[in-house]
C-alpha cells in the first residue's frame, strides 16, 4: 500500500506541488502559469488526444459496458448533486445546476491519465481515452441543456442545440479528439516527421499541465458553504467511483477497462467545473473551492481506490 502511494500518486502530486510552491513563492506569476496552461490545455493535450485517437483500436476501446458504467454513474451524480443542492442545501435552481455539474465532471485528463499510466502503464490508457473522447460532449451537453431549461429562456430546439454545439466544439480538446477520430477511420497515415514532432510535443503535455494546475490552485481559497463543498467532494471522490465499480462488475467489464473507469471516476472535479460556473456566473466560489479541496483530498482517496483495484 505504501509503495503505491510512493510510486504512483506522490510523483504526480509532487509536480502539482512544485507548481503551487514556486507560484506561491513568486518565482512564477499567474501570467507565466496561464502561458503554460494555454500551451498544455490549448495545444499539447489536444495533440496528445489527437494522437491517441488516431492510433487507438476503436472496436476494443469503445466498450459499451465501459461507457454505460461511467456515464450512468456520472449522470446520476449530476442529478443527485443538483437535487440535493436545491432541496437539502437550499440553493436556487441555477446554483443547483452548477453544483450538479461539479459532481459530474471528473478531472479525467490532468489527473486521470497520468495516475492510470503510472499505476498500470501506457497500454492501460485505452479505456481512459474512450472516456475522455465522450466526456466533454456528454457533460457540457447535459449541463447546458439543464441550465437553459432551468433559466426558462424559451429557446426553441434549434437555438438550444446551437448553444450546446457552440459550447462543445469551441473546446480544443474535443477538436483534437474529432480530428484524431477522422484520421483513424479514414486510414490516413501521417508522415514520419509529423509523428515524431507530435511525440515531442506530447511528452510535455501532462507534466506541464500538472505543473500549471498547481500554479492555478494558488488563486483559490476555500470559501463559501463548507458543507456543500464537503458534499461535492464526497460525491466525486467516493460516490461516483463506487457506482462505476458496481456497474462495471455487473456488466463484467474487462479488468483493464474496469480500472480505467473506476480511477477516472475517482478523480477530483476538473477545472471545467469552474469554467461552467463562470459561464453562468453562479456558485463560482463553491466550484473553485471544491476543485481545490477535492484535489488535495484525492491524494488519499485515490490511494485507497488503487489499493482496492490491486
Amino acid at each position: 500500500m505504501i509503495q503505491t502511494l510512493l510510486d504512483v500518486i506522490l510523483p504526480v502530486f509532487l509536480v502539482i506541488g512544485a507548481g503551487y510552491a514556486t507560484t506561491q513563492a513568486g518565482y512564477f506569476n499567474q501570467t507565466h502559469i496561464e502561458g503554460i496552461m494555454k500551451f498544455t490545455q490549448g495545444f499539447a493535450i489536444p495533440c496528445l488526444l489527437f494522437d491517441a485517437m488516431a492510433h487507438i483500436d476503436l472496436s476494443a476501446s469503445f466498450d459499451p459496458a465501459l461507457l454505460f458504467s461511467f456515464y450512468a454513474s456520472a449522470g446520476f451524480c449530476f442529478g443527485a448533486g443538483a437535487i440535493c443542492a436545491r432541496y437539502l442545501f437550499g440553493r436556487d435552481p441555477e446554483d443547483a445546476v452548477v453544483i450538479g455539474f461539479c459532481c459530474l465532471f471528473a478531472n479525467s485528463v490532468l489527473l486521470g491519465l497520468p495516475i492510470t499510466e503510472r499505476a498500470y502503464g501506457p497500454e492501460a490508457l485505452v479505456g481512459n481515452y474512450a472516456i475522455v473522447a465522450v466526456h466533454s460532449p456528454f457533460a457540457y451537453g447535459l449541463g447546458i441543456i439543464t441550465m437553459e431549461a432551468v433559466r426558462g429562456r424559451g429557446q426553441g430546439g434549434v437555438a438550444l442545440a446551437t448553444s450546446v454545439l457552440k459550447a462543445m466544439f469551441s473546446n480544443v480538446l474535443i477538436l483534437g479528439i474529432v480530428l484524431g477520430y477522422l484520421v483513424n477511420v479514414t486510414g490516413v497515415t501521417l508522415p514520419a516527421a509529423i509523428d515524431d514532432g507530435l511525440a515531442l510535443i506530447i511528452r510535455a503535455a501532462l507534466p506541464g499541465a500538472l505543473f500549471a494546475l498547481g500554479g492555478v490552485l494558488v488563486q483559490y481559497r476555500p470559501e463559501g458553504d463548507l458543507r456543500i463543498i464537503a458534499f461535492v467532494c464526497a460525491m466525486m471522490l467516493l460516490v461516483q467511483p463506487s457506482l462505476v465499480w458496481m456497474l462495471g462488475r455487473a456488466t463484467q467489464l474487462p479488468q483493464d477497462l474496469f480500472r480505467s473507469g473506476v480511477l477516472t471516476a475517482a478523480m477530483a472535479p476538473g477545472f471545467n467545473a469552474y469554467i461552467f460556473a463562470n459561464m453562468y456566473g453562479r456558485a463560482k466560489r463553491v466550484a473553485a473551492s471544491s476543485v481545490l479541496i477535492a484535489t488535495g483530498l484525492s491524494v488519499l482517496t485515490v490511494w485507497g481506490w488503487l489499493t482496492l483495484l490491486g
